[in-house]
């Protein structure tokens, strides 16, 4: 099976809603990583997932808060982070 809706509605979910009450709301995370609107809300609703390459930007304007790890644990992270952001 993809990665459909219920596996982000699982999973994902939790994490994209705390990176926007983080932030504000979705409008306001939408703007610090430089998407649209919409396309949070499509996150945050399961329609799609959040893409892996979006998910360090996250992470960043989250202080951590909200890792990569978090929002796609189906990608292995661990062999793209260095040995510093491992520990952190």
């Amino acid at each position: 099976m993809g990665l459909g809706g219920a596996y982000h509605s699982a999973m994902g979910n939790k994490a994209i809603y705390t990176a926007c009450s983080i932030l504000g709301g979705q409008a306001n995370l939408a703007r610090t990583i430089g998407v649209a609107p919409p396309t949070v809300n499509q996150w945050c609703n399961g329609v799609r997932p959040v893409p892996a390459e979006r998910c360090p930007a996250i992470e960043r304007a989250t202080n951590g808060a909200v890792r990569c790890e978090d929002l796609r644990p189906d990608v292995e992270w661990a062999v793209l982070r260095t040995p510093s952001e491992q520990a952190a």
